[in-house]
């Protein structure tokens, strides 16, 4: 089920950099399902279907925004840096994982309490500096013996949970999600060409993965399955992201800021003609901001043709994500569809 495949992959663990969790999850999943699987030196896994004549990449980025501690003070109270983009106050009172020398230790972010603060403290902005990781340690020496130091990478402790109509909540899926719609597709389809199915590190930080990979592969097109906004719950409106859940997958036709991407539109015919034909639902979107894999690969060598195909997620970068399972079964299907054709170029 799409459920308990999506729960194994957002139960894992996978700061950008540090992705050896969720990659040991994805190597199971796939193993004997493809022809080679491999990484390269930056640490992307690459697994490789062979066919002949058109060669695709599909990329899907497998790290997750996180935290990295900076400082242990005296009383054992660690201070730390984001990694990736966060809203700060999304982090106050969360649980964490701290992914110390000696295993895993849980952890919880504090600040100062509300009892305590003065009228000026309240109408402050949450800023990073002020929150801090309570491990039940009381001094610095405690916390060494943890196995936790400066470096330690941090991830969020939360559980996938079922939501009413067949939707479902945790953290990470930001980028699980489009890693879920890669494995399945790699399981499920039938095609002759050869699939590059490229599971990226990095791309939180820069998009990393994606550029030294496409530079490797060198693919005829590529892909990238990531998550959208949807403009369809409270303060966000359908003139700010026209996708929303339940009605499909999106292609991303375009971002309309300055380093954003222009999806190669014989690419987006090939996808709608895929859906049309299978009575697949999906959406267009043409946005103002945002990244995906696809806006770095584009640009490698002498230009590779791209698309982002995305799954409406509310509340991203943040522990509480929200998708459909219909919308993630339903990129599935696209992808599936669309590669039993190749695209005219």
């Amino acid at each position: 089920m799409v459920y308990d495949l999506l729960k194994r992959l957002s139960d894992a663990h996978g700061l950008s950099g540090f992705e050896g969790d969720i990659k040991s999850v994805i190597r199971k999943e796939l193993d004997g399902c493809v022809d080679e699987m491999r990484e390269d030196q930056l640490g992307n896994l690459i697994v490789v279907k062979k066919g002949t004549g058109l060669s695709v990449m599909i990329a899907s980025h497998m790290d997750e925004i996180g935290l990295m501690v900076q400082y242990i003070d005296d009383k054992g109270f660690i201070k730390f840096v984001g990694i990736g983009g966060w809203y700060n106050p999304t982090l106050h009172t969360q649980r964490v994982v701290l992914h110390g020398k000696k295993g895993y230790v849980p952890g919880v972010i504090g600040a100062k309490p509300p009892h305590v603060m003065t009228p000026e403290d309240r109408k402050k902005e949450i800023k990073m500096e002020d929150l801090f990781i309570d491990v039940g340690a009381g001094t610095a020496e405690e916390v060494a013996e943890l196995g936790i130091e400066i470096g330690t990478p941090v991830t969020i402790e939360q559980e996938l949970i079922h939501l009413a109509n067949d939707r479902v909540t945790g953290k990470a899926l930001d980028n699980r999600v489009g890693v879920l719609v890669l494995i399945e597709a790699l399981r499920k389809m039938k095609t002759s060409m050869t699939i590059y199915g490229v599971f990226t590190v990095q791309e939180e930080i820069g998009l990393k993965g994606a550029k030294v990979s496409a530079f490797a592969l060198n693919p005829d097109i590529a892909i990238a399955t990531d998550v959208t906004i949807p403009g369809d719950h409270p303060g966000v409106t359908k003139k700010d992201a026209t996708p929303e859940m339940g009605k499909g997958p999106v292609l991303a036709l375009a971002s309309a800021s300055g380093r954003g991407l222009l999806a190669d539109m014989r690419l987006a015919s090939w996808l709608r003609a895929a859906g049309d034909k299978a009575k697949i639902p999906y959406q267009l979107e043409v946005g103002d901001g945002g990244n995906t894999d696809a806006t770095i690969i584009h640009l490698e060598r002498e230009g590779i043709p791209s698309i982002p195909l995305a799954v409406p997620t509310r509340y991203i970068h943040s522990p509480v994500e929200v998708v459909d399972l219909r919308d993630v079964q339903g990129a599935i299907d696209l992808l599936v569809e669309a590669l039993r054709k190749k695209p005219k170029l």
